[in-house]
């Protein structure tokens, strides 16, 4: 099995996205430059959110996260080339009397060179892999955001290329547990590209699997499961007022490649189409998603088929049909300090009552890095 696993991840690779809304002031990116060689620096970013799902259906839960996470790195710039890093995640939700949620160790070494940047250890990851949201949900920033792996990243001016693989659960000799890995591969080629127009075509790919050979879990059956989406963005530059105007369009599938199928569908699809308008005072972006017996290996419970819910976990649909307004503002408020508020109502086309549900974001972003000192040689 883990030899169909490469092949479809080689296969994925040979195809060739930039998400609906931009995430960028989310961001952590670290880089080597001449700059910086041989130089010490304090990497300090610092994630504030509040998210708040005010949904009553059968497909996603309502709930609120609230709270603050921090990664501080010390990040070495061994040469020009080569960064190394070192720091710790920590998550702490609010009214959690327990102290933190969460704490992981950061360790990555970050080889970069002209328009290619490898990664390994901790990577720049969920949001960050810029899939559509029936792919990878956004939450993966809050409940998900360390992924430990392998990431080759490639940013030309026409071609972007994300391909990773991250290693979920590691198993020893005679564990209770299945050895779990996610990964794939998102790019984008810019068919046309000028100070007005730019046509891309995008393609997406996530896998996902679980199984292993020294684990005592022979009853349960292996898993691997594959998700992609491909299609087409057109955007027109506009002014001042109003920034630009765009189109994002997807196919997204779903198949299960499982040897003994176990879950209610073994393949399925998607059609996301968004329609935006960027100005000064916010984006704002219609969105579509229509589905047909489709599974998410990391989406949005919202545009699945199968529930996963606390009351209604195992209930299905076959079709799916959302109808989402999103808005979206972001702001430099001071240096290194970004403000990002969201608002996405939606409607579920397929109840009766069309009852509208929302859901909606306040997050704050500090990022910086202070220079400690230069190593003499």
């Amino acid at each position: 099995m883990k030899k169909h696993l490469l092949v479809i991840f080689l296969l994925a690779l040979v195809h060739s996205a930039q998400a609906q809304l931009n995430n960028n002031y989310l961001y952590n990116r670290i880089r080597p430059a001449d700059s910086l060689a041989n130089e010490l620096h304090l990497n300090f970013y610092n994630f504030n959110y509040v998210r708040n799902y005010e949904y009553s259906n059968k497909f996603h839960d309502g709930y609120t996260l609230y709270g603050t996470q921090l990664e501080p790195q010390l990040v070495y710039y061994a040469h020009p080339n080569l960064a190394i890093t070192a720091g710790a995640y920590l998550r702490k939700d609010f009214g959690n009397e327990r102290g933190l949620f969460d704490a992981k160790p950061l360790f990555n070494v970050k080889y970069s060179k002209n328009d290619l940047t490898l990664v390994f250890g901790s990577l720049e990851g969920n949001i960050q892999h810029h899939y559509i949201e029936p792919l990878y949900n956004f939450e993966g920033k809050i409940d998900r955001p360390i992924e430990y792996g392998t990431q080759l990243l490639i940013d030309k001016d026409k071609f972007n290329l994300d391909a990773w693989i991250a290693w979920q659960k590691m198993i020893y000799p005679g564990d209770a547990a299945k050895e779990q890995i996610v990964g794939g591969f998102t790019a984008d080629i810019a068919v046309i590209k000028n100070e007005d127009w730019k046509l891309t075509i995008p393609a997406q790919s996530l896998f996902y699997h679980a199984g292993g050979q020294i684990d005592v879990l022979k009853e349960i059956p292996i898993t691997t499961l594959f998700n992609g989406a491909t299609g087409f963005t057109l955007s027109k530059n506009i002014g001042y007022h109003v920034r630009q105007v765009y189109t994002q369009n997807y196919v997204a599938a779903y198949k299960d490649f499982s040897p003994t199928k176990v879950r209610a569908y073994q393949g399925g699809f998607g059609l996301w189409l968004n329609a935006g308008i960027d100005t000064r005072w916010g984006n704002l972006v219609a969105s579509y998603w229509k589905g047909n017996k489709f599974i998410s290996i990391r989406g949005m419970p919202l545009y699945q088929s199968v529930s996963a819910t606390m009351n209604d976990a195992g209930y299905t649909q076959n079709h799916r049909n959302i109808l989402m307004l999103r808005y979206i503002y972001q702001k430099e408020l001071l240096p290194n300090l970004y403000l990002d508020v969201r608002f996405e109502p939606h409607f579920d086309l397929d109840r009766s009552e069309k009852q509208l549900q929302f859901n909606h974001s306040f997050f704050l972003t500090y990022k910086e890095s202070f220079r400690l000192f230069k190593v003499k040689k």
